[in-house]
């Protein structure tokens, strides 16, 4: 299979293509144009429809009409797009409908600036709008990765019949690397003769809806809801594992693009003697917690580097439940912590083991 250098924005457009997904609605927003762009040339070429809509709030409910029709559908935006869209995402997952949205993170809050970030994990995972739901958050650390996870998050949404997020975090859409693709062109259609809305000659009427007057019919579909998002939890939770099959003193956390400086500052610690592990979240949401614990509990001491002002942070005290102390090293506004900087952050770590500092 060759591999072909791509932006990571289009690699994503042309993942979504071949995991089946013919229809894409969304509004313009730096720094994840060019997805849509790509897709406004490529779905006409092969049958699918692209639409670009006059707002944010129109998108979220466009894919909302296009998934209940039972069709693979898919968005992308940035932070305050996302925010927009966030109603319409809680009545996606209301309604049990499966959908892909991409975030390609910028700097926040507010309007902030259009340089990369991660500074919507807790939108992501933790707030993303009114309700109770979860989406499915899916965070990549390459170009690569990202066509992946693409792919996979299609496959999710409808086994699970519930939205799933791809958090970018800005440089993933901008960056080129060598990428391979399935040599499938489009995928098969959504299993979704069970419940899409397709006509109801022959067959007695559906409704999509997250509309539940009665309490107790509220109460059990968000039981229902929940006790997937356990199987979700037990079943899809991601993670990877780096530099952590010899003993260390100092275990990073970090996700997303991060994750990359991390190792090549982990490279330079051990031509210093010193080894240090890495944990890296795949899927955010459900962050993969026990896998995450194991791995704090062969440390002595953990730090947590991230793009923003430590939004992950408290999963992953969480996981170290207060048996393990957590430092954080974090840039935001657009700036990235420096491979100089990770290192300077576990000598400071590692100093504060020696020096019995809590």
């Amino acid at each position: 299979m060759a591999k072909i250098l791509m932006k990571g924005n289009e690699a994503i457009g042309e993942a979504a293509i071949k995991a089946g997904c013919l229809h894409f609605f969304g509004y313009p927003i730096t720094p994840q144009n060019e997805l849509p762009e790509y897709l406004s040339k490529r779905l006409p070429q092969v049958g699918g429809k692209y639409i670009q809509t006059e707002s944010e709030v129109a998108t979220s409910n466009m894919i909302f009409g296009a998934a209940g029709v039972g069709v693979r559908v898919m968005t992308s935006s940035s932070s305050p797009g996302i925010s927009l869209m966030s109603e319409g995402l809680s009545y996606l997952a209301g309604a049990e409908l499966p959908a892909v949205i991409v975030n390609m993170m910028r700097a926040g809050p507010g309007l902030a600036g259009i340089l990369p970030a991660q500074s919507d994990y807790a939108h992501a995972t933790r707030g993303t709008a009114h309700g109770d739901f979860e989406l499915i958050v899916l965070a990549p650390s390459s170009v690569q990765e990202a066509v992946d996870l693409t792919i996979l998050s299609f496959e999710l949404a409808e086994k699970y019949r519930n939205p799933v997020m791809l958090l970018g975090d800005g440089m993933i859409g901008q960056m080129m690397e060598p990428v391979e693709f399935p040599d499938v062109e489009v995928g098969p259609p959504m299993k979704a003769a069970d419940w899409a809305l397709t006509g109801c000659k022959g067959r007695e009427p559906r409704l999509v809806s997250s509309l539940f007057l009665d309490p107790v019919e509220l109460n059990e579909k968000n039981h229902e809801r929940f006790a997937r998002y356990k199987v979700i939890k037990d079943n899809e939770a991601r993670h990877e594992l780096y530099n952590c099959d010899e003993p260390y003193d100092v275990l990073i956390t970090a996700f997303g693009v991060m994750s990359r400086v991390c190792k090549s500052a982990i490279q330079e610690l051990k031509g210093q003697g010193i080894n240090v592990g890495m944990f890296r979240p795949i899927t955010v949401k459900p962050f993969p917690s026990e896998q995450c614990s194991a791995a704090i509990f062969k440390s002595k001491r953990v730090l947590d580097v991230e793009m923003n002002m430590g939004q992950m942070l408290v999963d992953i005290q969480l996981a170290a439940n207060g048996k393990r102390e957590v430092d954080f090293m974090g840039k935001c506004g657009g700036l990235t912590p420096s491979i100089e900087d990770v290192i300077e952050s576990v000598h400071s770590t590692l100093a504060k083991i020696k020096g019995g500092v809590a």
